[in-house]
């Protein structure tokens, strides 16, 4: 009986390569509060043979080392990296708030060029923006304009209130016509103008606030509005949530008047309409003054649209721009068809 001869073993990438290595490029967000990592990220870097940064002054820096990471201060190329990997070596790269597009670069050519043997590259997201994030660099933006900007640095919520009504009017023209685009940037310009008077109001002697309050007041207020949602009533119907909001709104202000709070330098027709709104809503059965002109005849069809559920201030503006057309088809029509310019 013959013995059976071994196999013959078949060489595997370790037997004739070293092992490559790897490379964990590690990016972090500045909108998150430094030490707060990943699970995945904080493996990554107890388990890593170097870690290096380029950076001696990322905010990471000093939470790594409280929990024991050394790191070393570092800006090697790319081939210097390549050649830290050596003999199957692990090494974190902890990357600069531009990215380090020059390493990755480097890399990215090494690997296209077919000499080396490349270690594993890693992309690892160590912290992740939250939704809203980029609103701190609204925030952070604004602190340096209003400083370094000679013009912003000597506005005044009085001086800017004109640029707060402009900015209102165009992103409704953006809505009503139905422009993504233009619909996005004119809710930017909106956003602006919220950050910039909050930026000033931090510099009041007497009665400063700032972003933050701002928003911590919308978000209480948001919250006690709608108790079918954050509390224990129900609504089921927009009605029922529109009860809900005028019954908690009446609680806080308290007012005595149910025209209180209405601005009267808006619109004439949204002023009507809204007078008539608040006058409806309160079941109140008022005459509608009689007098002479067209201030009067406005009124009642600003009323009469409000009743039907019609924005009459929206309804006129949609008729003008109507009548904006016919106005340039008339004059394309006299420029077309007119009497030839004389020479003279």
């Amino acid at each position: 009986m013959n013995a059976s001869r071994p196999e013959p073993s078949v060489p595997g990438p370790t037997d004739h390569e070293p092992a490559r290595g790897r490379i964990v490029l590690l990016t972090t967000s500045h909108r998150v509060a430094p030490g707060l990592l990943s699970w995945p990220a904080w493996q990554a870097l107890r388990t890593a043979d170097l870690v290096l940064c380029a950076d001696g002054t990322h905010p990471q820096l000093p939470y790594l080392r409280e929990a024991g990471t050394a790191v070393r201060e570092a800006s090697p190329t790319a081939e210097e990296l390549v050649d830290a990997c050596a003999g199957g070596r692990t090494v974190v790269v902890v990357a600069t708030g531009e990215g380090e597009p020059a390493l990755t670069d480097g890399l990215a050519r090494l690997a296209g060029s077919g000499r080396v043997s490349m270690p594993e590259l890693e992309l690892l997201p160590a912290s992740y923006d939250l939704p809203g994030a980029r609103l701190l660099d609204l925030v952070q933006v604004m602190d340096r304009i209003r400083v370094e900007c000679p013009w912003s640095s000597r506005q005044t919520h009085l001086g800017l209130a004109k640029y707060g009504i402009e900015e209102a009017y165009e992103l409704v023209e953006a809505i009503e016509a139905g422009d993504r685009e233009e619909l996005r940037e004119e809710l930017g310009d909106v956003l602006l103008q919220v950050v910039f008077h909050s930026r000033i109001a931090e510099e009041d002697p007497e009665a400063p606030f700032s972003v933050d309050d701002v928003a911590a007041g919308i978000v209480a207020k948001l919250i006690h509005r709608h108790p079918h949602v954050f509390g224990e009533e129900k609504a089921e119907t927009p009605e029922d949530v529109k009860e809900h909001w005028l019954r908690t709104k009446a609680e806080e202000k308290q007012r005595t008047s149910v025209t209180e709070g209405v601005p009267l330098g808006q619109p004439g027709l949204a002023l009507a309409a809204k007078l008539a709104s608040r006058a409806r809503t309160a079941d109140l059965d008022v005459p509608l003054p009689q007098g002479e002109g067209v201030g009067y005849e406005l009124l009642a069809m600003a009323v009469r649209a409000e009743a039907s559920g019609v924005d009459p201030e929206a309804a006129l503006r949609a008729a003008a721009r109507v009548y904006r057309d016919a106005i340039r088809a008339a004059e394309g029509t006299d420029r077309t068809d007119g009497p030839a310019p004389q020479e003279g």
